[in-house]
């Protein structure tokens, strides 16, 4: 019979874990918890010894309606008696059309073809595949290079860590790159004295101002995470930012490309987090939430004008781009579900509530004497913990599991991230054991 240690053996035996110095699962003292689990059911994780864990990030910020969801499961199980998958080269199937149908609409209509993958940093690809070949077809083969925002993180394939700017995940393959260039984050607690996020904002967009008007010509596209750049420190921002980017991008002729990886599917307080800078981007990228957390999927939504730019007799101009699993049957039959629930039970307007009660609970930490930029955009939380400790986050967070709570600090940044079936109850409990966990991380 299986057993936590039973399990953890083998999977230190046979497993390769992601973003992880897997010699810190063998070492004693600060050593990195590897935990197994069981089963989920809503928002906790069990182990095979009952012990429970709320699931404070959903699973790297894939969970939106919770573990083991009886409506994405019931939409599985009958899509698992039509078609489990079929190559979209070629064929078609009812998951993929409604999907994409669906996605168009919430887009209202002006981002009207999807391309599918199965992961947030091969939609990365695909919109910058996309916005060179889209300017190469129209003529602008000069239009080949990138900009993406300081401390931007889109992804560990390669053409996604060339927009990518965390020294960490990029500098080991530095030889490899054709990267980017980078421009001002308007990253709100970089305000000097007297400024608002929105004159970080302004701030930022004149440097980003300045690179175009230098090097327009050769730009093809600006990347950028609306609002919250996550990977980075959940570095929050103002609209204003997008609404000036895209003013600017239009000027000089630039795409725009939206990474709503994580951002996407309600986060930040809408469906789509540039709606809230009443914005149109060239590109937009899913992944993550758009399945649930069930099964990998991504999806690129591109402009019409893209489109067309590769419709054409000559089948060189055509997007030759693919994946064994594009548009997967079971995949986008899970994203459908998760967008009923979504129409079904009102979920924008209720997670407003709910991020305002998460917001409540945490605003006694504003007077912390060790914490600094308490901040929030819709269901996504966070507060930065001033320490010289350079293995806080791994206090903190072995100090979460103790209290039953799954939260893991990107350095010295707590953020929460929640699944949005997280009842009031259940967010007190988050919020309660985690101050317990930071004064546990901080007298060790």
């Amino acid at each position: 019979m299986t057993n936590n240690d039973h399990l953890l053996q083998r999977s230190l035996a046979a497993v390769w874990h992601p973003c992880t110095q897997m010699k810190q699962h063998a070492l004693d003292g600060l050593a990195l918890p590897l935990i197994p689990i069981a089963r989920g059911q809503g928002v906790w994780l069990i182990d095979f010894e009952g012990r429970r864990y709320l699931d404070g990030i959903s699973s790297w910020w894939v969970n939106l309606f919770g573990h083991c969801n009886p409506q994405i499961n019931a939409a599985l199980r009958a899509q698992l008696d039509e078609l489990e998958h079929l190559m979209l080269a070629g064929f078609t199937h009812r998951p993929v059309v409604e999907l994409s149908e669906r996605l168009s609409a919430l887009a209202g209509g002006k981002l009207g073809h999807c391309f599918y993958a199965s992961d947030g940093a091969s939609a990365t690809e695909i919109a910058l595949k996309m916005s060179f070949h889209a300017w190469r077809n129209r003529g602008r083969e000069e239009k080949q290079d990138f900009l993406c925002l300081t401390g931007s993180y889109h992804g560990e394939t390669v053409g996604a860590l060339a927009v990518t700017d965390v020294a960490l995940f990029k500098d080991a393959y530095a030889p490899l790159l054709r990267s980017a260039a980078t421009v001002a984050s308007p990253d709100a607690r970089l305000a000097e004295s007297g400024e608002s996020a929105p004159d970080v904002a302004r701030r930022a967009a004149a440097d980003l101002e300045l690179r175009l008007a230098r090097e327009h010509q050769k730009i093809a596209a600006l990347i950028v995470e609306p609002l919250v750049q996550c990977a980075s420190g959940m570095v929050m921002y103002d609209p204003e930012y997008l609404r000036l980017a895209r003013q600017l991008c239009d000027h000089y002729e630039v795409h725009l490309i939206c990474d709503e990886i994580a951002v996407g599917c309600g986060r930040t307080g809408s469906f789509f987090a540039h709606e809230q800078a009443a914005i149109q981007p060239d590109f937009v990228c899913l992944s993550k939430g758009i399945s649930g957390g069930y099964l990998p999927l991504s999806v690129v939504l591109a402009t019409d004008d893209v489109y067309q730019s590769f419709y054409d007799d000559r089948i060189s101009r055509g997007f030759l781009h693919s994946h064994s699993y594009t548009g997967n049957a079971l995949a986008c039959r899970a994203a459908l579900a998760t967008l009923d629930l979504f129409a079904e039970h009102a979920v924008i307007a209720s997670n407003r509530a709910l991020a305002e009660h998460l917001g409540q609970r945490l605003s006694p930490l504003t007077d912390h004497p060790r914490v600094r930029n308490l901040r929030q955009r819709g269901m996504i939380a966070a507060f930065d913990v001033l320490t010289d400790d350079p293995a806080f986050a791994l206090r903190f967070y072995r100090a979460a599991l103790a209290r039953e709570i799954l939260l893991r600090p990107i350095g010295n940044t707590v953020y929460f991230m929640p699944p949005y079936v997280i009842s009031r109850s259940e967010c007190d409990f988050l919020v309660e054991r985690a101050i317990g966990a930071l004064e546990d991380a901080l007298q060790q």
